[in-house]
């Protein structure tokens, strides 16, 4: 099994912290963001992983060369301009099907600004078990903006957490207001049917195919720990919270 970290964001939101480095290399409890979301996926027996970068993207790649990748094989996805989650992943679809034998073998993406302890083998399990084209990490918690998903755990829409607006791809008469948690589990079959292109965000892409039926289900991640590192509070929050208890 294969995986994708999302590093290329500029990373705005926490300045200062990434006034010299990017959001990969910002630290947690002495440990980088890349080498926490490394060391989650080499836990679960992932060894193969392509991390896509932008802003000082060098500094990725010569942190990586000197702790000799953490003993995992990681290819890098360079984005001279910024591609969006969704055409990241689409730049990178190569990784995932250079191999005939793991075509129909999914694959974690998994952003590097969030943290952790969701259980990837059982949603992975979840996954494979719906036959879905991808699944999404889902909480009920406070978000700047919802994906709306029907009783089914398939995705509807989604709605604004500030104006309430609301935008339908699918109808359904009973509605869950879920925030998304940056984790995906998702099939290579998608790449055939993102027929976007350029900058996009991956959420758009998975509107759009579930709104022509496709399975893009929601996994109930309530009962784990997970923390945005978007910002230095919330970094120094996930710090706190990673210190051994005394």
């Amino acid at each position: 099994m294969k995986a994708m970290i999302l590093a290329a964001g500029l990373g705005t939101r926490l300045r200062p912290l990434t006034g010299d480095r990017p959001k990969a290399l910002v630290e947690i409890a002495g440990r980088t963001m890349l080498e926490i979301a490394l060391a989650r996926l080499r836990a679960v027996g992932i060894r193969e992983v392509i991390v896509n970068v932008h802003h000082f993207a060098d500094l990725v790649v010569e942190f990586l060369k000197r702790n000799d990748s953490f003993g995992m094989s990681v290819e890098i996805s360079r984005e001279e301009v910024l591609l969006d989650t969704g055409g990241g992943l689409k730049k990178a679809a190569h990784f995932f099907l250079e191999d005939s034998n793991s075509l129909e073998e999914p694959f974690i993406l998994h952003n590097v600004d969030v943290i952790s302890t969701i259980d990837l083998q059982r949603m992975v399990q979840f996954h494979v078990e719906n036959r879905a084209l991808a699944t999404l990490a889902v909480q009920a918690r406070e978000s700047s903006r919802y994906l709306l998903f029907d009783k089914q755990f398939q995705l509807c829409g989604w709605r604004s957490g500030r104006d309430g607006a609301i935008e339908l791809v699918r109808p359904s008469e009973q509605l869950q207001a879920l925030a998304f948690c940056g984790i995906h589990i998702i099939s290579p079959r998608l790449f055939a049917k993102m027929t976007e292109e350029g900058v996009f965000s991956i959420i758009d892409c998975y509107l759009r195919l579930a709104g022509r039926e496709e399975k893009i289900l929601a996994f109930r991640a309530d009962e784990y720990y997970w923390c945005d590192l978007g910002t230095p509070d919330k970094v120094k929050q996930a710090g706190q919270d990673l210190k051994p208890k005394q």
